[in-house]
């Protein structure tokens, strides 16, 4: 429920419309760095860059729409259909980023990919580009740490861990919520 009064999101607990902000800007950040990889396997596809742009408007202060749902679908559309690993992840990273603006503040472990998985799966390009090194992912684990803020943290503490997960985004996903929720 959303009280226009205050501008805040109810559920389990609330989120303010500047916190939601602060989630879709960080998981669109991640997404703007991958960006590239899908529309080089895809140039005419403009789907994930449609939903990019639809969370960088919410980001900067327009209201969430409808579009940013429709875009977020759409690009996770593209990501079923891409070529590739690397392209699909990217693809992905930016669905993730258009949905962040409509992260439910309900304690449910799935929501904690609405904050994060756009940088994990940003990790996961990074590995797939290094020729699947490990560690190129855990470093660009650690640039996402480095760039979240303590509102982002914040929000995040409101939600159980990441559920664990045997794929490598997930696994990553979980490296991240671990390091993000370790001593403040």
């Amino acid at each position: 429920m959303l009280d226009v009064m205050t501008a805040t999101v109810s559920g389990d607990f609330e989120l303010t419309m500047d916190e939601l902000r602060v989630v879709a800007r960080y998981a669109a950040e991640a997404a703007q760095e991958v960006l590239a990889v899908f529309e080089d396997v895809s140039p005419s596809d403009p789907r994930p860059r449609a939903a990019l742009d639809a969370a960088w408007e919410f980001v900067n202060g327009a209201r969430r729409t409808n579009v940013q749902r429709v875009t977020s679908l759409d690009a996770h559309r593209a990501a079923k259909e891409a070529s590739t690993e690397a392209s699909r992840l990217a693809a992905r990273a930016a669905g993730d980023a258009a949905a962040a603006a409509y992260l439910h503040p309900i304690a449910k472990a799935h929501q904690v990919g609405h904050i994060l998985r756009a940088a994990a799966n940003a990790a996961r390009v990074a590995e797939i580009n290094a020729g699947g090194d490990p560690e190129v992912g855990i470093k660009v684990i650690e640039r996402a740490r480095q760039r979240a803020t303590p509102v982002l943290i914040d929000v995040l503490h409101r939600y159980p861990l990441a559920p664990s997960s045997k794929n490598r985004v997930g696994q990553l996903m979980t490296t991240l919520d671990a390091a993000l929720r370790g001593p403040r």
